[in-house]
């Protein structure tokens, strides 16, 4: 290839010209690193303030104090998961879906001695047959008519810290600050194209991006959209998983 540009392309150089970009590069990233090590270790410093260890939540078993999810453990973390009432599999939240989908299984947090769990606003008996279906192996629990900091909002991840009896909320999140979850959007941030929606910064003449999100649920086909043949993208890898021609919206006809 002899030409040095492409359309809509960066410029097109030698390997050495590239590396010597790239090695630019890297010194703003490993600044970036460095800066969010120091956030880390002000986030280990930041105050807590104690929950109820008592508060029922509903799980598998049936309702269980709040301090249970540790398991013995010093340290917990969970997934906040919204809920649709009423709406089937394919209707629940796709940002949700893909939160507990990257974190389906906690291995290395429990290696480290860290206790993990989803907590759910939905009512226990349409959380768990979408547990199953989805084939989840780690603890969820109902947190409806759970107060804050418990329960409260969804979309967070959250991490408390034990004592004793005594259990404390130590750090949260949600928002953008949630895609620590999100190993692969992440690995979209290192492509060529990123995750092609129409907010990122991209050179002149890159593929237009669509809307945020665009991809997190698609039809059986494969194709990324959010229409009314749609699934959350996970849903689709799920035996039994087929064609739906709704959402599942309680407005609609199902």
């Amino acid at each position: 290839m002899t030409d040095t540009q492409l359309p809509g392309s960066p410029p097109i150089v030698d390997r050495a010209t590239w590396q010597a970009a790239r090695d630019a590069l890297l010194v703003r990233e490993k600044a970036h690193t460095r800066e969010g090590d120091a956030i880390a270790a002000a986030r280990r410093r930041l105050p807590m303030f104690e929950v109820d260890a008592g508060q029922p939540v509903v799980g598998a078993d049936g309702p269980v104090p709040f301090i249970d999810l540790l398991q013995g453990r010093d340290e917990l973390l969970v997934y906040k998961h919204m809920w649709h009432d009423g709406a089937p599999h394919q209707g629940q939240c796709e940002g949700c879906t893909m939160s507990a989908w990257e974190l389906r299984e906690a291995v290395y947090l429990r290696a480290r001695g860290v206790s993990y769990a989803v907590l759910c606003e939905g009512p226990w008996d349409e959380i768990a047959p979408f547990r199953e279906f989805m084939g989840y192996t780690e603890p969820w629990y109902s947190v409806r008519g759970v107060p804050d900091p418990i329960g409260g909002e969804m979309g967070h991840l959250t991490a408390f810290l034990r004592r004793g009896d005594d259990v404390y909320l130590t750090y949260d999140t949600t928002g953008r600050g949630g895609e620590i979850a999100d190993t692969q959007l992440r690995l979209l941030d290192l492509l060529p194209y990123g995750r092609g929606e129409s907010w990122q910064d991209v050179p002149d003449g890159w593929p237009e991006g669509d809307h945020p999100c665009w991809y997190w649920r698609s039809d059986e086909q494969g194709r990324g959209h959010h229409g009314e043949n749609t699934r959350p993208v996970p849903q689709w890898t799920r035996p039994g998983a087929g064609p739906v021609e709704t959402l599942g919206r309680r407005h609609a006809h199902h």
